[in-house]
């Protein structure tokens, strides 16, 4: 009986006295809350089980006015172990008590579930600081700071100097802790060598496996509308190889592996929404197929170009940083070329400033810089 009923208690929006209903059911509660029009207040809103009162939190029971009336979308579970807490808790409900046809939450985390955090990071020496050469033991900081050591080493680091005006060097970090992506730039801005360095541009990301990625049986439909028969050796063969090559490609879409390679190029994108060309209103059948035409272009470049693609939506300014990694700068150029005919480019695609690179560790770039 005591599972059912509850002791409410809530403060009236017209009465500053604190209004108690003793032993009233919840769905006789709602009724009472909107005939008396009563804001509730969450701090107020408690129930008693074996007289203990434990605050009831996150209940969608809200402010009410005039012409609304309070609704509650979920029900109390008439389970004991629902819905008895073992102890009173601020900020969620007791240990214990769980949220009926909802799985349990995870862990509040910076670590994502899956996938790591991506940062790439560009900058510019401020070559009025510098009377000639840069001096020993701001060089001795700046080795440091790309050279990590112990617990400060993110799982992978690139840097390289950059062609053209706009930054002299770039890095590219990825780790799952956000805080050793970051701890590289905070080296280099560090007092010392911070006074002689100056951040151009930056981007915040994080890995991910692309909702396009065809599942195997997605890809095995795609072979047979491309004119594979059903029953073929040669769809299955080719059916199995993806099957085989899947969870590697997903792997090094979520941790890659950098390519020792001589060259890159990084730049931000957005998917358009203007009108006759607004891509998330698109049905998704149609953004699959674009995006496929698009990785088919991408597959004539194997070998030659490597790329990730890392998420930015509701972490940056731009949805999508596009990492490219060249054997050479000529097919960097090559790729992102024929790939703007593509449809989901030619028409949905905005791109952010292009950063082309070359490998470098730090000795090389203050070489590079004239700085030695």
């Amino acid at each position: 009986m005591e599972n059912a009923l509850f002791v409410w208690l809530f403060r009236c929006r017209r009465k500053a006295s604190l209004v108690t209903a003793t032993w009233l059911p919840r769905p006789i509660f709602a009724v009472v809350a909107a005939i008396t029009r009563c804001k509730i207040d969450d701090r107020d809103l408690h129930w008693v089980v074996r007289g203990r009162q434990v605050p009831i939190l996150n209940l969608p029971l809200r402010p009410t006015s005039s012409k609304q009336t309070p609704t509650r979308s979920t029900s109390m579970t008439s389970d004991p172990s629902q819905s008895r807490p073992s102890a009173p808790s601020a900020g969620g409900p007791p240990p214990g008590v769980g949220r009926p046809g909802h799985a349990p939450l995870p862990e509040p985390s910076v670590i994502p579930e899956e996938g790591w955090h991506c940062g790439h990071y560009f900058y510019r020496f401020r070559r009025e600081m510098f009377d000639g050469s840069i001096a020993p033991n701001h060089r001795e900081q700046f080795l440091a700071a790309l050279n990590p050591t112990g617990d400060a080493v993110p799982e992978r680091l690139a840097s390289y100097w950059i062609s053209g005006h706009e930054c002299d060097f770039g890095i590219m970090v990825m780790d799952p802790d956000p805080a050793k992506v970051d701890g590289i730039h905070q080296a280099i801005m560090a007092p010392g060598l911070g006074r002689l360095v100056e951040p151009a541009w930056s981007f915040v990301s994080v890995s991910e496996v692309s909702e396009y990625v065809p599942s195997i049986e997605e890809y095995r439909q795609r072979l047979i509308k491309e004119g594979n028969a059903p029953d073929s050796p040669e769809l299955a063969a080719k059916v199995g190889a993806y099957e085989r090559r899947l969870p590697m490609m997903n792997r090094n879409r979520l941790q890659p592996e950098i390519p020792d390679w001589p060259s890159a190029c990084f730049y931000p994108m957005n998917k358009s929404r203007v009108p006759g060309a607004n891509w998330f209103m698109e049905p998704f059948s149609a953004r699959n197929q674009m995006m496929a035409e698009h990785a088919q272009s991408g597959m004539a470049f194997a070998g030659k170009v490597s790329q990730l693609i890392s998420v930015g939506v509701g972490l940056d300014d731009w949805e999508w940083m596009v990492t490219l990694w060249g054997r050479n700068p000529q097919y960097l150029k090559d790729i992102v070329y024929k790939m703007r005919f593509d449809q989901a480019s030619a028409k949905y695609a905005e791109f952010g400033p292009f950063y082309v690179g070359y490998k470098a560790d730090a000795d090389a770039i203050l070489q590079h810089c004239r700085l030695v």
